[in-house]
């Protein structure tokens, strides 16, 4: 067995599509190996900004011979008076067989002609030949591009490749560059070229030679391990963020951590303001005390090992300082302004098209936090409108002009440092929350009503407008702005009925500009949110089970999910498809009637046995059910269906519920619908298939 490397130089790739490169390598070289017959050992991919790399330890020289039976066509069109025709060599020709191997088989439709196909004990030379050009160039970057006069895209244009199986070169060509067993080393420690005699070479080469450490674990080792080292010499800690982890380990190949200062001064910012200044504009991460502070420190990564320590970290200390001095001067001139004089320059700042000012959002807001207050969370009307109307101001603010993700959470800081009520600064920094289907929840009830108040201000304002996501299209956000809605409604339990939530947000909007009926555009955003209800269940919940739960309505959130699980425990039961069988029975029967059909009865029209048992069974059974429903209490309710279950059979089997006397037929009907109703409201029975 030999070993076999290789490796894709290019100029430098962007970090973030490091990981998918290597996902993609390993997962597709393992599938078309094993699907080649190509046997292996420790196969794995890894990348920097500088190559792409896929290396296995072991690897067959040879492919595996298989023996495949491959069917040919029917005996009578593969001979003709006792020769073989056309369609029988086409099929020896195509299967590489001749005619003496060919067998005749009988099957259900007739006799066949087959044969025993032998392939593979290809050369793995040949085998990668073909597959390391084929699996390279069909990458999925987000994004491609094209080089000199070439028509091969890549990522990045490719500048070298080095493909080996033991001391062999793997012969192919992707665009004008052809491999070889020459690599490149890091740019300034190892330039190159260097040779690699063998595989089993490369990755000696890499460390010693080329100065490049390949692996992306190895690196984001080597920073962990010399920041912690540097920041303990100065009785700190670094405080690490594992997606600024990935990013600068993929944006060095020869990692070398180093720790640099800033004036105290700058620590009357807030902490947020300086983190985000060195994450985002630097690559560095700030250094906490013993105490959780901050510290006058920051540690950043070079992609090199510098000649004089001290020129360079001076070097970023310089660049990072003047990233400080303007977030002090911001936050000083920021400290000077109030909440009144954002509020009015909110009215000249646009939120979207035709949907008036971001001032008119927030005065929109004030009213919808109020509302969902009086609904989910009485005692906090205030708070929560206050929230509400100064939720944006932090827009107009200089430190968000200058850092933008920070917006909502100065909000918050200037709040509390203003005077606001805790419960307000706590809700402005919690409003965006949460930005997708994994992120934080908002942790506090009035950051939870502010953010599903702006979350339905802008599903209400962009629905009016017609501006609703088209297949994979949503610029406005609108999907994740329905999951936010929906996670915080369950996780907090929030009663609040959606369709009055989207009519008092309708309302509160300009109707000159809508382009559908007001009673349009609330259906059409209930069944939007319906469908991104019916979403997030599946994959925790029977599909059949969530289409049964959200059939009757999605008004009222956690009663969806308190139907759902009730429903999930019952079909558990062991009489579950029983019971449901009977229901059923008894919704298709009312389904197809064309006139309305009332859920009372007379007891005096009731005629026959088994009609007046159900209905004095229903005397004392629909006020529990009524009850059941006003606790939500669904389980129980639904085993109720094993109680009724014997009196409705029994009326089935021994009443003519269609017949021809119209009022008796109503009145048995009504006594059906008496039932229906009630678990009508629970599920839609029609859904489930039993």
């Amino acid at each position: 067995m030999a070993r076999f490397v290789l490796e894709i130089g290019t100029e430098e790739l962007p970090a973030g599509v490091l990981r998918m490169e290597d996902s993609e390598l390993a997962l597709r070289f393992a599938v078309a190996l094993t699907e080649g017959g190509v046997e292996f050992e420790g196969l794995e991919a890894m990348s920097t900004p500088r190559r792409a790399v896929v290396w296995a330890k072991k690897m067959e020289p040879v492919q595996l011979e298989r023996e495949e039976t491959v069917m040919g066509p029917p005996v009578r069109i593969a001979y003709a008076d006792g020769a073989p025709t056309k369609a029988m060599e086409g099929f020896l020709r195509t299967n590489g067989v001749r005619l003496e191997d060919v067998r005749i088989v009988s099957t259900d439709k007739g006799e066949y002609v087959s044969a025993t196909k032998r392939t593979g004990s290809e050369p793995t030379l040949q085998v990668l030949a073909r597959t390391c050009p084929e699996i390279v160039a069909g990458l999925p970057f987000p994004k491609r591009m094209r080089w000199g006069d070439g028509q091969f895209s890549y990522s990045r244009p490719i500048r070298w490749i080095l493909a080996l199986f033991g001391d062999q070169v793997i012969p192919f060509t992707l665009g004008d560059v052809a491999s070889g067993r020459t690599t490149y080393g890091h740019r300034i420690h190892g330039p190159g070229p260097h040779v690699v005699a063998d595989a089993a070479d490369w990755q000696r080469v890499m460390k010693d030679v080329a100065m490049v450490v390949p692996k992306a674990a190895a690196r984001r080792a080597i920073i962990v391990e010399q920041g912690d080292r540097q920041a303990e010499a100065v009785n700190g800690g670094v405080l690490w963020k594992d997606s600024l982890l990935d990013e600068v380990q993929g944006l060095v190949e020869h990692p070398v951590a180093m720790l640099g200062s800033f004036d105290g001064k700058y620590l009357e910012v807030p902490r947020e303001v300086l983190l985000t200044s060195m994450e985002t504009h630097q690559k560095s991460f700030g250094v906490e005390g013993p105490d959780g502070r901050l510290m006058p420190h920051f540690l950043t990564v070079l992609n090199m090992t510098p000649k004089d320590d001290d020129i360079v970290r001076k070097g970023w200390e310089r660049v990072l300082r003047a990233r400080l001095e303007d977030a002090r001067f911001f936050w000083k001139t920021d400290l000077a302004e109030n909440f009144d004089l954002w509020l009015k320059k909110l009215d000249g700042v646009i939120f979207l098209r035709k949907l008036g000012s971001v001032g008119d959002k927030t005065r929109r807001l004030e009213r919808l936090c109020r509302f969902l207050a009086d609904q989910c969370a009485p005692g906090m009307q205030e708070v929560a409108a206050r929230a509400g109307r100064i939720s944006k101001a932090d827009l107009v603010t200089g430190l968000v002009g200058e850092f933008d993700s920070l917006q909502g959470v100065m909000g918050g800081i200037y709040a509390a440092r203003m005077g606001e009520p805790p419960e307000v600064a706590e809700a402005l920094r919690e409003q965006y929350l949460p930005a997708g289907p994994d992120t934080p929840l908002p942790a506090s009830i009035v950051g939870a009503l502010l953010s599903i108040a702006d979350k339905a201000d802008t599903l209400t304002g962009c629905f009016a407008l017609n501006m609703v996501p088209t297949g994979a299209a949503d610029p406005n956000g609108l999907r994740r702005c329905a999951l936010g809605i929906i996670r915080i409604a369950l996780h907090f339990g929030f009663d609040v009925e959606m369709d009055q939530l989207f009519a008092l947000s309708l309302d509160l909007h300009d109707h000159k500009h809508m382009e559908h009926s007001r009673d349009v555009v609330l259906g059409d955003l209930m069944e939007f949110l319906k469908g991104r209800l019916r979403n997030h269940f599946q994959g925790r919940y029977n599909t059949l089970l969530v289409d049964a739960a959200l059939g009757p309505d999605v008004t009222v959130l956690p009663d969806c999910l308190a139907r759902l699980e009730a429903l999930e425990a019952f079909s558990h039961d062991p009489e579950y498809a029983g019971a449901v069988l009977t229901f059923k029975r008894v919704a298709n029967i009312l389904h197809k009637q064309t006139a309305a059909v009332s859920d009372v009865w007379q007891d005096g029209a009731l005629q026959e046995a088994p009609e007046r048992e159900l209905a004095a069974a229903f005397k004392s059974l629909l006020p529990r059910l009524d009850d059941l429903w006003k606790k939500r209490d669904h389980g129980a309710a639904l085993s109720l269906l094993h109680e009724i279950r014997p009196q409705v059979d029994a009326f089935f089997d021994g009443v003519m519920v269609m017949c021809d006397d119209e009022g008796l037929r109503m009145n048995r009907l009504g006594l059906l619908k008496a039932l229906e109703s009630r678990f009508a409201r629970i599920a839609d029975f029609a859904a489930l298939q039993i």
